[in-house]
């Protein structure tokens, strides 16, 4: 069953053609004319009709009212259809009015289209009503099978590896001149021992002095620019207090 509302005292013969289009019968539908003498208020019950056709000679007549009453006498999913004539003043499309009220009121799937005359605006109410709850259905992830058989090419990790790879490694030997501070390089060094010594030698500097270097003023450590002409550390690079002093691979190198 539908329901037909119009402001109007009658209803228009373009109104019957256009309920003929959508399918609707005349005698299938409950006519009501002048409907703005209603107040925004319609008898009949919830989810009463399964198509509204509106019809209005001026959009101010569609309130938030009249879009709620239509809205609860329209089951769910079923059709609302708007028309409206298009008036010489008006500026703006009446039609992006109707889309947002309908919008606002929660029907779904509005559509207008724009005659030379005239605006039909159509919509749907949604088949669920606020505030209802719906489950998240998951889908499941299926594995792919794989299938193994005799003759699938598989190969066997243990023989990538070659006899080289199985041996066990062997850690370097550790040398008598790695071993204390108070032990001399020995002949063969290949440690840089040997090479220490001789910047120690040359520097004629302990090995306190390079271990554990101190000062008295402070500077020493700074690099050649802060230090006194009678410093020890003269020629060193810049070192921390309380570091040993490390010699570049360069340092005993001629600068020429």
């Amino acid at each position: 069953m539908a329901l037909v509302l119009t402001d109007e005292v009658s209803l228009p013969l373009r109104v019957i053609r256009d309920l003929k289009s959508e399918g609707l019968n005349e005698e299938e539908a409950v006519v009501i004319t002048q409907c703005g003498s209603l107040g925004g208020k319609l008898s009949f019950g919830d989810a009463f009709f399964g198509t509204v056709f509106v019809l209005l000679s001026k959009i101010d007549n569609l309130t938030d009212q009249w879009v709620s009453e239509i809205s609860r006498v329209l089951k769910p999913g079923a059709q609302v259809l708007l028309q409206t004539l298009l008036l010489p003043d008006n500026q703006a499309k009446p039609s992006s009015q109707i889309e947002r009220k309908l919008l606002i009121s929660g029907f779904v799937d509005v559509q207008s289209t724009d005659g030379s005359q005239s605006v039909l605006v159509k919509g749907k109410k949604a088949s669920w009503s606020t505030g209802s709850s719906f489950p998240l259905k998951k889908t499941a992830k299926v594995l792919p099978k794989i299938q193994l058989s005799d003759e699938s090419d598989l190969i066997d990790e243990d023989s990538l590896l070659s006899e080289e790879d199985l041996k066990k490694p062997e850690l370097p030997l550790v040398g008598d001149c790695e071993v204390g501070s108070t032990r001399k390089a020995c002949k063969n060094c290949t440690c840089g021992r040997a090479e220490a010594e001789q910047k120690v030698e040359k520097l004629q500097l302990t090995a306190e002095q390079i271990s554990n270097p101190q000062s008295a003023c402070g500077n020493c450590g700074l690099g050649d620019a802060f230090r006194c002409g009678g410093c020890p550390y003269k020629g060193l690079p810049p070192f921390k207090l309380g570091e040993k002093v490390s010699f570049g691979g360069d340092f005993l190198a001629a600068d020429i």
